[in-house]
């Protein structure tokens, strides 16, 4: 097995795609604009280099996403019944995350920059510096010297504009505006993808946007705000969860908020919970007590229990990760 700690794991990595020819691409459950992106750039270079490619999701992608190159072509599925010579798993910290089965009777290789992979492929590519997966994705089209076209780069590009929530995290490095300069070299349109990622909603998108922060609160200290939408909140809306994506972000505009927790029922006391903060706040700390995990200022987990409780758990969590942020 290569792991992330070794050199050449990279190399290793395009070493296998090189003498293999039927490849899956997959990535996480409710997959985000690095899962998507950092997918079909790969699976772009593969077919230049002659190989047999199927992506295979077990959730669609975000509805902004679909007037992009090749998201059509994505299968969604929950098995994966001929995992081909080789499975290439991107963005996903643990193999069940995929919500697919089958995929561990293939060739696993692992590409991911989230801490607390847990290094289960044959070949593991970890690198925690990394802004997006996307990013490792160019790195390593550029390594089987594929040619950057216009489609690969618009998919990096969105992965980096997404990951980074639209370069505004503290991820961000020198690395994260070179690749974007080359994407844009490549003839993306900066001003395009934005539009068709962030300024395509829906009335429905709208008005549950207005529904959930309408009834936004904030912990004692007005530096957390707590969000929460149910199913009925958004069907009376017109929208569904999907519509709520870049949400989280909205309270983080205030200047005094520093985090923001957001809670999603799945069902009766059953919640996916998202987190966003700014600067040196870390709530990829408190997801992973969840187990769950992510970037220090973009995470997520899954919670059971009364939302009221929770509320209050995680306001107080977060909050002493503040406290720790401020020394």
């Amino acid at each position: 097995m290569t792991t992330a700690s070794d050199a050449g794991a990279r190399a290793r990595a395009a070493e296998e795609i090189r003498k293999r020819r039927r490849f899956v691409l997959t990535s996480h459950v409710r997959p985000d604009g690095d899962a998507i992106g950092s997918q079909l750039a790969m699976a772009l270079a593969l077919r230049h280099l002659g190989k047999n490619v199927r992506i295979i999701n077990r959730d669609p992608a975000p509805p902004p996403l679909l007037v992009f190159p090749g998201v059509g072509d994505i299968e969604i599925a929950d098995r994966a019944d001929d995992p081909g010579d080789c499975v290439i798993v991107m963005e996903s910290g643990d193999l069940t995350r995929t919500g697919i089965a089958g995929l561990d009777r293939g060739f696993i290789i692992n590409i991911d920059h989230h801490v607390g992979n847990t290094m289960f492929g044959a070949v593991n590519w970890f690198d925690v510096s990394a802004a997006a997966c996307g990013e490792m994705v160019f790195e390593l089209v550029r390594d089987l010297g594929v040619p950057l076209t216009h489609d690969i780069a618009v998919h990096v590009y969105i992965t980096i504009l997404t990951d980074t929530g639209s370069y505004h995290y503290s991820n961000i490095t020198p690395r994260t505006f070179e690749i974007s300069r080359l994407c844009v070299e490549a003839g993306v349109n900066p001003v395009a993808v934005a539009r068709s990622v962030y300024d395509s909603s829906t009335l429905g998108r709208l008005r549950l946007f207005g529904a959930v922060l309408d009834r936004m609160k904030l912990d004692p200290s007005g530096r957390v705000a707590i969000l929460s939408v149910d199913q009925r909140l958004a069907a009376e809306c017109g929208g569904t969860y999907e519509d709520t994506e870049g949400l989280i972000n909205q309270p983080l505009t205030v200047k005094d908020i520093q985090a923001v927790v957001f809670f999603k029922e799945i069902g009766p006391h059953d919640w996916r919970v998202s987190m966003r903060s700014k600067g040196a706040v870390d709530i990829n700390a408190v997801a992973k007590e969840y187990g769950g995990g992510g970037h220090k200022n973009a995470s997520g987990c899954n919670a059971t229990g009364d939302l009221a409780e929770l509320t209050r758990v995680f306001a107080q969590k977060i909050l002493a990760q503040i406290h720790n942020a401020a020394g």
